[in-house]
């Protein structure tokens, strides 16, 4: 997400690097280079006029501290203005408010092909997660299908998403008809479904309504109607992030219908250009209120303007990798699991477990990339997310003691256990050698000082890149990547030849 801002931004750094201050010479040609970014990554053209004609301004004539570079200040400076641009307006809060009286009524709305059904059911799985009973009410008659889709996505949420709150579905099937004239009938629809929600005390009611083009004037028509009908606390415009300039246009269509009171990105975690996300906000002054970041029915995050703009420009975003570690991991667990690294007693049993949690939390690939610095050091890397498999195959072979102590893994129990899980037995060889090297690392850096944990961190970082080079099956593995040759193993392949 965002690699061609994140260039530009980078590019645009390098250009002060070096310089002692901010001129109006330097800083022009930095802020060109950021202009460029935007512009490829489909931001709405007066909206990067106004952006770096404000960047420009803030810049010029800043005085730069002593401890940061000219570089570092201007990056600052970005950063407040893109926070700035996508934050909501003061007083809009975050998430899904719970109404008062029951139920919240969020309507959905957006262009054909959005993804206006899966991300009902992503929306539902987040307010479950958090304790809120969800009802589905299926009100697009004009697609083909799409009522029995909302019905199976709302079976999903009951049974992949956490929590015990109630998520069910509401639609009737019988008044799909043909264009034309279901057109209003999806109104009667809506209102009956709130009413079913209201009665059976249901926290929150999403209405599913039917894609539609903004040029449609009887099917914006009949939203309007649902509006009226229902009532809604949230009307959320679902907005495809890859759409790029379209996606200006149809919303600021749907924003003068009905008034949106929020967007929701899809496809976030596919688009490289990530103009949508700047668009959107400034268009409709509606605030980004949540982001799909993935395929999976609880890949769905709220937004933060601050953390966006930090990914933007390559920081990274710790915050959101906490918050995603905690929901995975109790604190008590977190303690055990520090406790039994500094005494080197951690297990392959652990080791499994730890992995299973870095799965739940998202592709590794996404997790890495909120790392600070190591976004743009994967943007070209092709994470082989099936290497977790092949681990996870291997631990699931051994017995319960050989994982609790790999030194148990004799020949025997080696030929075994790469026959249950259909490996050689040099990959066992290697996992447990490794593993038995980086648990060694953990126990040593825990009587440390930082001097000391520096050094050995460096050492098993070594030891990891090596593990990547050499193949072993850790999860990290490089699509296409090759075993490194020794000068050796090198001359006697070119003297066979």
């Amino acid at each position: 997400m965002f690699d061609r801002l994140s260039e530009g931004f980078s590019s645009a750094m390098r250009k002060l690097s070096g310089q002692a201050t901010i001129s109006e010479a330097n800083i022009r040609e930095a802020v060109e280079e950021v202009r460029t970014a935007l512009l490829e990554a489909d931001v709405q053209y007066d909206l990067v006029n106004e952006f770096c004609g404000r960047v420009t301004k803030d810049a010029i004539g800043h005085e730069v501290s002593k401890a940061v570079k000219p570089g570092q200040e201007f990056i600052w400076i970005v950063n407040q203005r893109l926070t700035e641009l996508m934050e909501p307006p003061e007083g809009v809060p975050a998430g899904v408010p719970q109404a008062s009286p029951a139920p919240t009524v969020i309507m959905m709305c957006g262009l054909q092909g959005s993804g206006k059904t899966t991300t009902c059911g992503k929306l539902a799985a987040f307010l479950k997660k958090r304790g809120r009973s969800t009802l589905l009410v299926a009100a697009d008659l004009q697609r083909p299908a799409a009522v029995e889709q909302l019905e199976t996505v709302a079976q999903q949420v009951r049974d992949e998403a956490p929590g015990g709150a109630r998520v069910e579905f509401y639609g009737e099937a019988d008044k799909v008809a043909a264009y034309g004239e279901a057109v209003g009938v999806a109104v009667e629809v809506c209102r009956r479904g709130v009413e079913k929600a209201r009665k059976e005390g249901f926290d929150t009611v999403i209405l599913d309504t039917a894609g539609r083009l903004h040029v449609n004037d009887a099917l914006m028509g009949e939203l309007e109607g649902v509006k009226r009908a229902a009532s809604p606390d949230e009307i959320f415009l679902v907005v495809d992030a890859m759409v790029g300039q379209d996606a200006v246009a149809a919303s600021r269509a749907f924003h003068e219908r009905l008034e949106v009171t929020g967007a929701i990105l899809t496809k976030f975690d596919s688009d490289t250009r990530g103009g949508a996300a700047l668009s959107v906000r400034r268009v409709t002054g509606a605030p980004i209120r949540f982001i799909g970041v993935g395929e999976k029915i609880d890949a769905i995050e709220e937004f933060h303007a601050d953390r966006i703009a930090s990914r933007i420009l390559g920081m990274g975003d710790v915050v959101s990798l906490v918050e995603k570690a905690q929901e995975e991991v109790s604190e008590e667990e977190a303690q055990r699991l520090s406790e039994k690294m500094a005494k080197g007693e951690l297990t392959l049993e652990d080791f499994l477990k730890q992995m299973k949690t870095m799965r739940r939390m998202g592709p590794m690939k996404q997790l890495l990339g909120l790392l600070p610095g190591v976004g743009s050091a994967l943007k070209d890397a092709d994470i082989d997310e099936k290497q977790l498999d092949r681990v996870e195959g291997l631990i699931n072979a051994m017995t319960f003691e050989e994982r609790r102590d790999v030194s148990k893994i004799n020949i025997s129990r080696r030929k075994r256990i790469a026959k249950g899980s259909a490996h050689k037995p040099e990959d066992v060889s290697r996992l447990t050698k490794q593993f038995t090297a980086v648990s060694k690392m953990t126990k040593q850096m825990a009587g440390l000082g930082m001097m000391g944990k520096a050094k050995a961190a460096k050492e098993m970082l070594g030891a990891q890149q090596a593990a990547l080079a050499g193949g072993m099956p850790a999860g990290l593995r490089m699509k296409g990547s090759t075993k490194t040759q020794s000068p050796k193993q090198k001359f006697k392949k070119r003297k066979k030849k």
